[in-house]
């Protein structure tokens, strides 16, 4: 008899879970996800990618704005609580849900609920552990699936699946080869856990660090900084919420970058540009020479620098805009 699940899930990265629960041959008897939120120019209403999922294959749908009783929202928490003592599973799967489960929602299922979080736990709990683990310049990530209880991100770990990050990972690109990797080990552990087979680890007491949300201020590139975090953050702030400079008040969004090998001359301010060619836009950082490779204007399009300076012609000696002080 298949296993029947609650999902609670809202973007692309809770939809490969879901998708592969289903494919998986779970009764997949509720989903739970963010209420649809404004988007694109005419900031129309636009569901989940969950919620998409969930009514093309006829899986009913709630979306409360607030699971807490005693919260801002308690006639949204009641209808869900309503639904899912109706729904009688034995286990709620979370992914990049988006809102806090209240005690009740944990002890609703028999087996409680199970979170799939991209990172190697206790690091980067919270809620953008991907971006920061690559900001960070860490070497290497996981995917923890974890049995989840009132704390932040601090239930005990059934799964770990470690995945190196490669100098070239963006958090496109590592987002993706973690949510297909979430997707194969939440099926894995349903399947353990409906044979006894899991066994949960505490986490460890060391190493806790918190993944903050991103903001997007933290887009402006500072150009006194090292040239090696200036360069992590292309990568981790990609696609959202790109890195980004000006020039002359003009805001230019920056994508990709290399650290360059030449040396940084000493009698130029950061943020320089020392050279213009096809192969990229030389600028001076605190420590080095970065190498920027993909650029974007404000309403156009991302272009390799070769096709960048033929619209925005960059000048050698030009100077970027310092970062405004907080």
């Amino acid at each position: 008899m298949p296993l029947r699940v609650i999902f609670a899930g809202t973007p692309e990265f809770a939809c490969v879970a879901l998708e592969r629960l289903h494919a998986a041959g779970c009764d997949i008897a509720l989903v739970l996800t963010q209420p649809d939120r404004p988007a694109g120019r005419g900031m129309k209403l636009h569901a989940s990618p969950v919620k998409q999922f969930a009514l093309a294959h006829g899986i009913p749908v709630v979306q409360p704005r607030s699971l807490r009783l005693d919260g801002k929202y308690p006639q949204d928490a009641a209808a869900a609580q309503e639904a899912i003592a109706a729904a009688h599973a034995d286990v709620m799967v979370v992914a990049a849900y988006g809102l806090i489960l209240p005690q009740w929602t944990l002890d609703a299922p028999a087996w409680g609920c199970l979170n799939i979080h991209a990172s190697l736990l206790p690091r980067w709990r919270g809620a953008a552990p991907i971006h920061r683990a690559i900001e960070a310049g860490d070497l290497e990530t996981s995917v923890t699936i974890m049995q989840m209880d009132a704390g932040l991100d601090t239930g005990d770990m059934l799964l770990v699946e470690k995945r190196p990050i490669a100098p070239t990972d963006t958090t496109a690109r590592l987002h993706d080869a973690l949510a297909a990797l979430g997707g194969r080990m939440i099926v894995e552990a349903l399947e353990l856990a409906a044979c006894g087979g899991l066994q949960p680890v505490r986490q460890p007491a060391e190493g806790v660090t918190y993944a903050h949300k991103i903001e997007k201020a933290e887009s402006a590139v500072d150009w006194s900084l090292p040239v090696a975090v200036i360069a992590r953050r292309l990568r981790a702030f990609d696609p959202f919420p790109g890195a980004s400079t000006t020039l002359s008040g003009e805001t230019i969004k920056l994508w990709s970058g290399e650290i360059d090998s030449k040396q940084r001359p000493s009698d130029v301010g950061n943020g320089t540009i020392l050279s213009v060619n096809s192969d990229g836009v030389r600028v001076a950082c605190g420590d080095g020479v970065l190498r920027v490779t993909e650029l974007q204007r404000a309403g156009g399009k991302r272009l390799p620098a070769a096709d960048f300076l033929r619209g925005f012609p960059l000048a050698p000696g030009a100077v970027f805009d310092p970062v405004a002080a907080a």
